[in-house]
C-alpha cells in the first residue's frame, strides 16, 4: 500500500502537437479524463484556471462561479477534488510579456484580475492553494527590466492575492528557463525567499517538479529536502528531464532511476503528505503515442513512484551509518544500486 494520494492535471492528456508538429491524437472530453483518472486511482485534479471554466475572460464574476460549481458537482460525481488552481497567464495576449512583472501596468492588472478569479474559482471548487507558474516572468532582452523591481513587483501581487483572500494559501512552482529565458524566481531558494518578503509568509510555499529543478541544474531531490526543511514543501510534480533541455515532462524515472529513488526516499522519510499534501504527475506521452495508449504514461510514473516506494521501505539504514562512519561511499553507492537492480547484494 502507497503512502501517497495522488493529483493530475487534464493537460497530461493531450492531442501531442507541439511547437513543430500537428496534433497526432484525437481530442478528449474534460468529463472522460475525469473519469479515467478516477479509475487509475488518482485523488485529486490539478487545474489551470480555464482548465474549470474555459473562456473565462469573457464571463462576469457570477458567471464564473457559476461554471466552476458545475465543474465541483463533476468532481463530486467521480469522487474526486480539486488540488490546486493555477492562473494560466502565459497563454493570454495581455501576458506576451509576462503579468505580474509587465511593462505595463493594464496588464499587471489583468494578471492580478485572473488570479483573483482563480482564488474565487477554488473557492467553488473546495480547494485553498493558488499555484504560480511564473512562466513568462522575467526577461527575454536582459535590459528590458529591473529584477529588482520585477521582484518586488511579484511581491506585491502576492500580497494583493493574500489580502484578496483570508484563507488562500500561494504556492510558486519555480522554473530557471523556458518559455522565458531569464527567470526572476528559478528555484526553491527563490520561492522561500519571496515568500519570507510578503506579508503572511504562513501562507506562501511552494511546489517543486522534478523537471525544473534538472532544468536548473540542481538535484530534484535536494530542492525537495531544502522546502520540506523550512515546512514549505506543499505540493510536488514529479517526472523526469534528459538533461538541461526544454522542459520534457518525461515520465517519472525513465532517464535517472537513481535520482527518482532519492526523491521518493526524501518524501517517504518526511512522511510528506501527512498534511494532506499530494504527490501530483506533470508528465506527457510520447508524441508518437497512440489514442489506446493514451494513458500509458500514466500508469506508468504511478507504478515506479509505488515500486520505488517499496525500494525506500527495503533500504538498509544500520548498513548507510555503518558505510558513512567507514568512509565507505563506493560501498554505499554499489548498494543502493544493486538495490535498485534486485540484487539486493552490499
Amino acid at each position: 500500500m502507497t503512502m501517497f494520494k495522488f493529483s493530475v492535471g487534464p493537460w497530461n492528456v493531450h492531442d501531442g502537437a507541439d511547437t513543430y508538429g500537428p496534433a497526432t491524437r484525437t481530442e478528449i472530453s474534460f468529463e472522460e479524463k475525469i473519469k479515467a483518472f478516477a479509475e487509475m486511482g488518482f485523488s485529486a485534479i490539478q487545474f489551470h484556471d480555464d482548465d474549470a471554466v474555459p473562456n473565462l475572460n469573457n464571463l462576469t464574476e457570477e458567471e464564473i462561479k457559476a461554471e466552476a460549481r458545475k465543474v465541483k458537482s463533476l468532481l463530486d460525481k467521480y469522487n474526486l477534488v480539486a488540488e490546486f488552481v493555477a492562473p494560466r497567464l502565459w497563454m493570454d495576449p495581455h501576458t506576451v510579456d509576462g503579468g505580474f512583472m509587465s511593462g505595463s501596468q493594464e496588464d499587471r492588472e489583468f494578471a492580478l484580475w485572473r488570479s483573483y478569479r482563480s482564488i474565487d474559482i477554488a473557492n467553488e471548487l473546495g480547494c485553498d492553494k493558488i499555484v504560480l507558474w511564473l512562466a513568462r516572468e522575467g526577461t527575454l532582452c536582459a535590459e528590458s527590466k529591473s529584477p529588482v523591481t520585477a521582484t518586488k513587483q511579484l511581491v506585491d501581487a502576492i500580497n494583493k492575492m493574500l489580502q484578496y483572500d483570508a484563507g488562500i494559501k500561494v504556492l510558486i512552482e519555480p522554473k530557471p528557463n523556458e518559455p522565458i529565458d531569464r527567470s526572476i524566481c528559478g528555484t526553491m531558494g527563490h520561492v522561500l525567499a519571496v515568500s519570507a518578503a510578503t506579508i503572511d509568509p504562513a501562507r506562501v510555499g511552494g511546489l517543486l517538479e522534478s523537471a525544473h529543478a534538472t532544468l536548473a541544474g540542481l538535484d530534484p531531490s535536494h530542492e525537495i529536502g531544502f522546502a520540506l526543511a523550512m515546512n514549505k514543501l506543499w505540493g510536488v510534480h514529479l517526472n523526469d528531464q534528459n538533461g538541461l533541455k526544454f522542459d520534457q515532462d518525461k515520465s517519472f524515472g525513465v532517464e535517472n532511476l537513481r535520482q527518482a529513488f532519492n526523491q521518493v526516499k526524501v518524501l517517504v522519510e518526511n512522511n510528506y503528505g501527512s498534511n494532506g499534501e499530494y504527490v501530483g504527475l506533470d508528465v506527457k506521452a510520447m508524441r508518437t503515442t497512440k489514442d489506446q495508449d493514451r494513458y500509458k504514461h500514466l500508469a506508468n510514473s504511478l507504478n515506479i513512484v509505488k515500486a520505488l516506494e517499496e525500494k525506500v521501505r527495503k533500504f538498509d539504514y544500520e548498513y548507510q551509518e555503518q558505510c558513512v562512519s567507514n568512509r565507505d561511499f563506493e560501498g554505499l553507492e554499489m548498494y543502493v544500486m544493486n538495490l535498485l537492480m534486485g540484487t539486493d547484494q552490499k
